[in-house]
């Protein structure tokens, strides 16, 4: 039989008005302690999860966020703390929005897929125009539907970008290099992505038949759930100069916002690696708090062979980006008798959203190398550091926050604090308040559809059933998590943007 909820509040104290500590004991074996950043609005949510899960009896299955960073809490080789950021929500193995660091030099550090998530490098790119929202507005709805038009939606949406077999494979392994081989971007967007686009240790033969077979027919396609195109306007400047760097110069600028990531392949090289790796901890004798944590030593072949397929599966979502990138500038350029080019049409950021990263930090004062899961939660790194691009060492690290349909998004920048306190991550968007299936039951599409219509936003949606799923309704406030994140010091405000036309799954 689980702890009351009283019994359990004993685990947990409020560190500064922004943030509260897991201590040591909230669930077993933990080795390092848990944090995670909520405002009064989001603390009420976390804890009416705790709530819910004490009254199912022994938790019957489910698990509430706080529970889940107190497991990876407990994970063999972790440093520092298990951090949850205000968007953090129950997820498979890690909660979405949980970041945690393991030492690669110690032995028992561990890689779980769990901690990564299904959809490897999920992520959002933002591309700027000079165009003006008095330019779109007169063909808001012909360029919504030239968008839907040009990119592949849905559940099992086909890409329009040829491929061939040989062509997956160099894709993979390739990145963005692909990309601008075969002339679907321009050389300076590399510059202005995470890892430049392309991880170098992608071993495209870590990637099984079946995931290949899922992802050849998907690139350039944005799938469904929570993925969107959006175009957006710039709604509100906090910091001028930084805005400035990024080319958004003043408000009424319209933007485009990319949100999607490996699709089939992704989910395929996950379970794949979940399989192998609940052999590889009954061989190593590796206990872990929860099933869905399967992990694998990260010197392991297991862990070596996932860290690799990952890697490919990351290549891929980039390549699906800057495939998708490809398509939005032609869909602008027709409707604007243009050029890209003449459009300014430039890659401001690409961030990614599921991904473990070998990193250099600092723990107790000495630089350590580490492996950084982050799920649902963004790398967000400070002025001058050397992984970012020169454009941005003196703003620090663009941050991409993807609102919920028909909710404002955000740009912020990393900070030195962000790096101390969370390994330089922040949060990756709204974060969901209900269930899927509790969406659909309490939502009606077409109350849904009225109100987006009612604020000025056109869409283009394939199924209306996922309407209701991705409903506001259905997410935390994001400008609640965006406020968190801002007032607790581990990123900085830095653009408001609010979407006028937005192409879902």
């Amino acid at each position: 039989m689980g702890r009351s909820y009283n019994e359990e509040m004993e685990y947990v104290e409020k560190l500064t008005p922004y943030s509260w500590r897991i201590k040591k004991g909230f669930v077993p074996n933990m080795k390092v302690e848990g944090v995670f950043y909520v405002n009064s609005h989001l603390e009420k949510l976390m804890f009416d999860e705790l709530k819910q899960s004490c009254r199912s009896a022994g938790y019957g299955g489910f698990l509430p966020g706080m529970k889940q960073i107190g497991n990876v809490a407990a994970l063999p080789g972790i440093v520092g703390k298990s951090v949850g950021l205000p968007d953090v929500h129950s997820g498979y193995g890690f909660a979405i929005g949980n970041m945690a660091a393991f030492d690669v030099d110690d032995p028992i550090s561990v890689v779980s897929p769990g901690g990564v998530g299904f959809d490897i490098n999920c992520g959002v790119r933002l591309l700027r125009t000079n165009l003006f929202e008095k330019d779109v507005l007169p063909v808001k709805e012909q360029l919504a539907q030239s968008m839907f038009n040009h990119i592949p939606v849905g559940v099992g949406s086909k890409g329009i970008i040829p491929m061939g077999a040989r062509d997956l494979e160099e894709a993979l392994e390739m990145g963005m290099d692909w990309s601008l081989r075969e002339g679907y971007i321009w050389a300076e967007d590399k510059e202005h992505c995470e890892e430049y686009g392309r991880m170098l240790q992608a071993d495209p033969s870590k990637v099984s038949m079946r995931a290949k077979k899922r992802g050849l027919p998907q690139l350039g396609t944005l799938g469904a759930g929570n993925h969107y195109a959006e175009i957006q306007v710039v709604d509100e400047i906090f910091n001028e100069f930084n805005a400035k760097k990024m080319g958004i110069e003043e408000k009424g600028q319209i933007c485009v916002m990319i949100h999607c990531g490996s699709r089939g392949l992704g989910h395929q090289v996950a379970t794949d690696a979940l399989v192998a790796m609940e052999k590889a901890m009954k061989r190593d004798k590796i206990d872990v708090n929860d099933r869905q944590l399967a992990c694998a030593r990260i010197n392991s072949q297991e862990g070596q062979d996932y860290l690799k397929g990952m890697a490919a599966a990351a290549n891929y979502a980039w390549v699906n980006r800057s495939s998708m990138t490809f398509l939005c500038r032609q869909a602008f350029a027709k409707m604007f008798h243009s050029s890209p080019d003449d459009l300014d049409m430039h890659v401001i950021y690409d961030v990614s959203h599921n991904i473990a990263k070998v990193e250099e930090h600092f723990i107790d004062g000495r630089q350590k190398t580490l492996l950084v899961h982050r799920k649902g939660s963004t790398r967000a790194f400070p002025p001058h550091h050397p992984l970012i691009p020169v454009d941005y060492q003196l703003t620090g690290q663009p941050v991409l926050i993807g609102g919920t349909m028909g909710t404002c998004s955000y740009v912020l920048t990393g900070t030195e604090q962000g790096m101390n306190d969370t390994f330089g991550s922040t949060c990756h968007g709204a974060g969901r308040a209900l269930s899927r299936a509790k969406s659909r039951r309490n939502l009606d599409y077409t109350d849904v559809l009225k109100s987006l219509e009612e604020k000025g936003i056109s869409i283009r949606v394939a199924s209306p059933k996922l309407v209701m799923e991705e409903a506001p309704e259905s997410y935390k406030n994001v400008t609640d998590v965006v406020d968190t994140c801002h007032l607790a010091g581990i990123s900085q405000k830095c653009v408001k943007l609010r979407p006028i036309a937005v192409i879902k799954g």
